[in-house]
C-alpha cells in the first residue's frame, strides 16, 4: 500500500457530551505545542510520532500517523461523531491502524473504537407500493 489510507467509520462513532469533553480536554493538553503528539481541531485531530521539534513550532522531524476526522455538535449540540480515519504509510509502518488510532484518543474516556457507542442507522425508505416493477 502507498499513501493514505482511508477508513469510513460505519456507523459512526458518537461520542456523548461527558466523553467529548474528556476526550478534547486530553487531546488538547497532550497538543504539539505542549510537547505533545496531537493537533487536534474541531473536526480534525492529527496524531504525530513524537512531539514536533521544528522551527519555529514546527512538526520537525515528527511525522504524521494519522487523522480522525470529526463533527462536532452532531448528532446532539455537545457530542462528537467520529465518521472517517486516515493512517498515513508512516503510521502503518509503525505499527499504526485505524483501531489504535482511534483508541489512543478515546481512551481518555475510558472508551475503544470497538466499545465507542454509535449513531443510529436511519431505516431505509420503503419500496413504493404504487411504483411499477
Amino acid at each position: 500500500m502507498h499513501g493514505d489510507d482511508t477508513t469510513v467509520i460505519r456507523p459512526s462513532a458518537v461520542l456523548g457530551d461527558a466523553a467529548a469533553r474528556q476526550v478534547v480536554a486530553e487531546l488538547e493538553r497532550r497538543d504539539v505545542s505542549r510537547g505533545g503528539v496531537w493537533n487536534a481541531s474541531p473536526g480534525l485531530w492529527q496524531r504525530y510520532d513524537a512531539p514536533w521539534d521544528g522551527v519555529p513550532g514546527g512538526p520537525g522531524r515528527s511525522r504524521l500517523v494519522g487523522t480522525i476526522a470529526a463533527v462536532y455538535g452532531s448528532p446532539g449540540k455537545y457530542d462528537i461523531t467520529i465518521y472517517r480515519v486516515t493512517t498515513t504509510e508512516h503510521g502503518r509502518a509503525a505499527g499504526w491502524t485505524v483501531d489504535s488510532l482511534c483508541d489512543d484518543a478515546l481512551q481518555h474516556a475510558g472508551l475503544t473504537l470497538a466499545t465507542c457507542p454509535r449513531a443510529a442507522l436511519a431505516a431505509p425508505p420503503m419500496p413504493d407500493p404504487f411504483r411499477r416493477r
